[in-house]
């Protein structure tokens, strides 16, 4: 299956938006080593992206608290089905189709955001002043050799860290500064794909299910990770890509859970404590440190009183009255 449309699509819009700050006068050429107009040209493409799945993010949060509503229904049934891990995936696939909850609906604007992202992968990889064909998917020539010399920091975005010394000498760069340039942004679009995945964890809390455990602890850890290794590979336009959007979904996530604030659930409510509970969520900002709640005031109890002994003989009050004076 082509995908030119993707192409096509991706480079309209860069090229709109860079056509906009240009005329709304962004300098074209290079301000401290800087295009800005290229740079905010992939900016705006995540703000273009973001508001057209602005309904599957919607879509998204609410599965996940459907999916947080069922918790108390997914822990009976696995106590139901303890040891019998096939009847229970069976019984929760049920609940989940009965109840209309998708536990991979979490993950679809990730998803949907893959060919946005090998798009402009693409489109900037062919950023190469050899390369013969500089007018495909829209481009014009002057175009093409533009966006060839636009820099961040004086590092070219079409420049990656595990540039070769031929690909730096095309594009008339350094590689020590490339690969600074490039290492801090990959360090940065790790901790923040890192954060974005923490906060809604912090706010919704583990789940239940172990499948939907096990895709929260790939989306916290296995992901970031990779990006460790993977993000050699990533253009440096595509990394400033990768952060803005993950900046956008941490300001977007913000919003949306204090605006609409998680339901408590009963397995949050209970209050005896377990052996392997879930975590609850927290309201403690993005890194989980703010202050928790006081705890309940305990009503204070009356003071026992000590019966009499086996054996002891009764004590009459009366008798330790002092006896009245006759007139």
């Amino acid at each position: 299956m082509s995908l030119d449309w993707i192409y096509f699509a991706i480079s309209w819009i860069l090229l709109t938006w860079h056509s906009a700050w240009d005329a709304i006068g962004v300098p074209v050429n290079a301000v401290i080593g800087t295009n800005f107009a290229w740079i905010l040209a992939i900016v705006f493409l995540v703000v273009t992206v973001r508001v057209i799945l602005f309904p599957v993010f919607v879509k998204q949060i609410k599965s996940q608290r459907a999916m947080q509503a069922l918790q108390p229904k997914v822990k009976e049934l696995q106590e139901k089905h303890k040891g019998d891990r096939e009847t229970l995936q069976k019984e929760m696939m049920e609940l989940y189709r009965k109840e209309k909850a998708n536990p991979l609906m979490g993950c679809l604007p990730m998803f949907l955001q893959i060919p946005v992202f090998l798009g402009l992968f693409h489109v900037l990889r062919r950023l190469d002043p050899a390369k013969q064909s500089k007018t495909l998917y829209g481009w014009t020539a002057d175009q093409f050799e533009s966006a060839s010399q636009a820099k961040l920091f004086t590092a070219p975005i079409a420049g990656k860290f595990g540039s070769t010394a031929d690909e730096l000498a095309r594009l008339g760069a350094n590689g020590t500064t490339v690969k600074i340039i490039a290492g801090i942004l990959v360090l940065v679009m790790i901790a923040t794909t890192y954060l974005t995945s923490r906060q809604m964890i912090l706010k919704t809390g583990w789940a239940e299910d172990p499948q939907q455990r096990m895709i929260q602890r790939l989306m916290l850890y296995g992901i970031p990770a990779s990006l460790l290794i993977s993000g050699a590979i990533f253009p440096i336009g595509v990394i400033i890509y990768w952060v803005t959007n993950n900046l956008f979904t941490l300001g977007q996530q913000q919003w949306v859970l204090r605006k609409f604030p998680p339901p408590v659930t009963a397995t949050k409510a209970a209050t005896p404590a377990t052996r392997n509970p879930v975590q609850p969520a927290k309201s403690g900002g993005l890194f989980g440190r703010g202050k928790s709640a006081p705890p309940a005031p305990v009503k204070a109890t009356a003071p026992k009183v000590a019966g009499p002994k086996p054996g002891a003989k009764p004590v009459n009050p009366k008798k330790s009255r002092p006896a009245k004076r006759q007139g």
